[in-house]
């Protein structure tokens, strides 16, 4: 077995243990649920007006019961729920061993650094990807339930695509908080780097210049800011390919680097 084989056995063994790989299917269970109740809500307004502030609220999204409409919708909440849970995950896969005072003894084994963390990096896409793929499958689930029309396979297709784009998108945006998490040394510095961006993605993108900010980019791209909105268009993309390079090399020197006996 090689040293990169077993580096991620470890963490997956990690996770396995853990509650959070649980924590986050609960929170795309939910994500997928809320989703088809929205489509459920459009398909009839006057069901909608008897359902109250919720029906309302659906209704002012002004969108369509549709397949289309309900990909869209998934591949939205990946943006913004991506962040969150995907950022999550990055921060406890790298904070957790300060936390619990276990980054010593993994130092200790005959491990290279840089292959502890590329183990973490590829642990937390996996996990992000499968995440993403348990939510469409929910998703056509729940639009099978509720009989959503205009379904065709290109369609779907096109949808999972879409998904899957937008998960890359926000892993590679999710890497500066493993920086964070590490030179913090525990989750607190992971986890606010998180929210920090996840807020000013939203203050940037009200503001128009949503294209030019990286955090922005995946809910650009799945056009939550509405059909006029910009497209993050090739200046986008590229900041957020730079912004993961950057995250995953900064924190793979920080780990080779950085004193870990205090």
């Amino acid at each position: 077995m090689s040293a990169t084989t077993a580096a991620i056995g470890t963490e997956l063994l990690k996770a396995r243990r853990s509650r959070l790989p649980w924590v986050t299917v609960s929170a795309f269970t939910i994500a997928a649920a809320f989703g088809g109740l929205v489509m459920f809500i459009l398909q009839d307004l006057r069901r909608a007006r008897s359902l109250g502030l919720l029906g309302t609220k659906a209704a002012l999204t002004g969108g369509t019961a549709d397949w289309p409409a309900y990909f869209a919708l998934l591949a939205q909440t990946v943006a913004v729920g991506g962040a969150l849970l995907f950022g999550l995950i990055v921060v406890w896969l790298f904070g957790r061993e300060f936390s619990q005072g276990t980054v010593k003894d993994l130092l200790a084994l005959p491990t290279a650094r840089t292959t502890i963390v590329g183990a973490k990096f590829a642990v937390a896409a996996v996990w992000s990807l499968l995440l993403a793929c348990y939510l469409f499958a929910l998703g056509l689930l729940a639009g099978a339930v509720i009989g959503l029309p205009g379904w065709s396979p290109a369609i779907a297709l096109h949808g999972l695509a879409e998904l899957l784009v937008t998960t890359v998108l926000t892993v590679l945006l999710v890497t500066p908080f493993a920086l964070a998490a590490s030179t913090g040394r525990g989750y607190l510095a992971g986890v606010a780097a998180m929210i920090g961006a996840v807020f000013s993605a939203q203050v940037v993108t009200l503001l128009g210049y949503g294209r030019y900010f990286p955090w922005s980019v995946p809910a650009l791209y799945t056009r939550l800011a509405g059909p006029g909105g910009d497209p993050p268009g090739a200046l986008g993309f590229t900041l957020v390919s730079l912004v993961g390079v950057a995250g995953i090399a900064a924190t793979t020197a920080w780990w080779r680097q950085a004193d870990h006996d205090r």
